[in-house]
């Protein structure tokens, strides 16, 4: 690919979203924290109620202060309910390192989620721990002739025809763990003017790639732009393909530019799924993204490209894009879709994060 459920489902999501100023919250006192060295972040508890005194002259016992809530902090894996570790804690400065040191001696290092607890309830988002390791790098082979692929400089051409031959292996660099990179979890919300879709970004299978449009969506790279591509259908086989977006030219040749290397993901590319838009070479990965409409017609895409993150909700607003009348010969959308807006919301806990969407069974192949 070249860079060219209702309400009550909306309802349910922009409840699970909202973060009040009461609730307890995790929060790193700063991004990156380098390895064997302390990790300082802060716990601040919910406000207690107090006591409702007597009137005055109303002879009688002073009320009891309410306890203090008992928080704890659990380390967890995305899709495990059981935590990696808990450790209790007090409200105010605590340092992560000292309370986990598993987060410094555990191999492989992984990714992780920091969850708050307040009288064992889950509160606040969860703050993700990304581990600073040397990241695996991409290169295209002729499976034949195990040549490597390039572009010849004097010419502009390819040695061989990377998408039809062209075979994507990832190295094995050894291990070198600097440290950990934290922030709080966020969802993406992207405004058309067809509605809100929301996704969950998956950290978990590529760091790199979320950071890069974490940044893009918090500086405003996409107010104002347009869904330039549309696949309905594939030609060959009739299967939903993408919904792609992120050039602020429009032209499907542009982006921010800067390149981010290819980043080795194994979420599956499936409906709502959201993934990197590149040319052949594999480190082209910029601000252009696409929208899978199906299974069947993103699989082959599976490891070729860096899938990030999942719609968990706006099903119903994908479909109404999908279904924009598009040229042909083009794929590019008579009307263009427009993005109004793209923002970053607080995460819910861990616990209570909604489920990815799914194709409606009655929208067709």
């Amino acid at each position: 690919m070249t860079r060219d459920h209702g309400r009550g489902a909306a309802f349910l999501v922009a409840t699970l979203l909202v973060t009040l100023p009461s609730l307890a919250q995790l929060t790193p006192d700063r991004t990156y924290y380098g390895i064997n060295r302390p990790m300082p972040m802060t716990v601040a508890a919910p406000p207690r109620d107090r006591p409702t005194p007597l009137p005055d002259g109303i002879p009688g016992p002073p009320a009891p202060e309410p306890a203090p809530p008992i928080l704890t902090i659990e380390l967890l894996a995305f899709g495990d309910a059981s935590p990696v570790a808990s450790s209790h804690v007090l409200e105010g400065r605590i340092d992560m390192a000292s309370l986990f040191p598993e987060l410094w001696t555990s191999r492989p290092p992984r990714l992780l989620y920091a969850q708050l607890r307040v009288d064992g309830q889950e509160t606040g988002s969860p703050v993700v721990l990304e581990p600073m390791v040397t990241p695996a790098s991409a290169t295209i082979i002729d499976p034949q002739t195990r040549q490597a692929w390039f572009i010849d400089p004097a010419t502009n051409t390819p040695n061989f025809d990377a998408r039809a031959k062209g075979e994507l292996l990832f190295n094995s660099p050894p291990l070198n763990h600097t440290g950990i990179r934290a922030w709080s979890e966020d969802y993406l919300a992207v405004d058309t003017d067809q509605g809100r879709i929301t996704f969950r970004f998956r950290p978990d299978q590529a760091p790199a790639t979320v950071a890069n449009i974490r940044e893009l969506v918090a500086g405003g790279f996409y107010a104002d732009t347009i869904i330039h591509r549309i696949v309905n259908r594939l030609p060959t086989t009739g299967h939903p393909f993408v919904i792609q977006f992120g050039d602020p030219s429009g032209t499907g040749e542009g982006g921010h530019g800067r390149h981010v290397d290819l980043e080795r993901s194994n979420l599956p590319h499936d409906f709502g799924v959201l993934s990197m838009a590149r040319d052949d070479h594999p480190d082209t990965n910029g601000s252009q993204v696409f929208i899978c409409l199906s299974r069947e017609g993103t699989a082959r895409l599976d490891g070729r490209y860096t899938a990030f993150a999942q719609a968990v909700d706006g099903a119903d607003v994908i479909l109404r894009l999908a279904s924009v009348r598009t040229d042909a010969a083009t794929q590019r959308p008579v009307t263009p879709p427009r993005i109004i807006n793209a923002s970053l919301l607080p995460a819910p806990p861990m616990g209570r994060a909604p489920r990815p969407v799914a194709r409606p069974p009655s929208s067709g192949r």
